[in-house]
């Protein structure tokens, strides 16, 4: 009997303890939406869905440091999710959730926009508003100016509304016209954008001292092959060349310079 008390006691505990593993002065919780923003939070509370209710519809985790988010398939009703400005990479842990609509991943670490839109596409079947500006991977004007383009961003619009369901409505900052669905269709699949990644992203960029390091030129460079090719080898060509002069002027004028005159 001590020993059940006691499993009862520790588990009692346990459960509070978990219900207290986040800032609870942070939380705003008003007619099934919750707001939890800016703790830094690298992973969704567990205690979070306890105090919110697994009926929430509504949840905002902004300005945290999340780099998973497979909590989210406690929240059973969700209906709007904005993950904006924390760190995820990918939404290899985004669960399925068929009661989405809003989705919101502004300002992230993700590069692998291709990858994200098809999770998306798989967890999200309902989804009407999707963004993803901000990302390394989307080439929008904001925040890539100097690398990419109106038109980069236009393709990736046309893939991305090619990708995602039928049900989108609105993608980024902007809704999704008659015209970008049909052309969608038609060329959409092959509207895929290849960001390159450079070469030497993981070296530090050098001084002005350093400029003509190795690292950018490569001094063993020579433009003769590699190899020398046997003499008798020879491909040479011969042929005749004739000349015939044909104007208003004597041809000899050509060989007469200033210094003659």
């Amino acid at each position: 009997m001590i020993i059940f008390l006691v499993a009862q006691y520790c588990a009692c505990k346990m459960a509070e303890r978990s219900q207290q593993d986040f800032n609870r002065s942070a939380l705003t919780v008003r007619c099934g939406r919750a707001r939890y923003t800016g703790q830094r939070a690298e992973k969704i509370p567990a205690g979070l869905v306890g105090v919110v209710g697994d009926d929430c519809t509504s949840l905002d985790l902004s300005y945290n440091e999340l780099t998973s988010i497979t909590a989210v398939k406690q929240y059973q009703r969700l209906q709007e999710l904005v993950l904006d400005n924390n760190k995820l990479r990918d939404l290899k842990t985004l669960p399925h959730i068929p009661s989405l609509t809003t989705l919101s991943l502004n300002n992230n670490k993700i590069s692998d926009i291709d990858g994200a839109l098809k999770r998306i596409a798989e967890c999200c079947p309902k989804v009407v508003y999707v963004s993803l500006l901000g990302n390394p991977g989307c080439p929008d004007q904001l925040t890539n100016p100097t690398s990419t383009d109106e038109e980069d961003y236009d393709r990736y619009r046309l893939y991305a509304i090619y990708t995602l369901p039928s049900t989108l409505r609105f993608l980024d900052s902007r809704p999704v016209t008659e015209q970008e669905r049909k052309d969608a269709e038609r060329r959409g699949k092959f509207s895929r954008t290849v960001k390159l990644v450079p070469e030497f992203s993981s070296k530090v960029a050098p001084n002005p001292a350093e400029e003509f390091d190795d690292i950018f030129f490569n001094i063993n460079y020579t433009p003769l092959p590699r190899s020398l090719r046997d003499p008798l080898d020879h491909k040479g060509a011969f042929g005749k060349c004739k000349y015939r002069y044909s104007g208003k002027n004597s041809e000899g004028n050509r060989f007469i310079s200033n210094n003659d005159l």
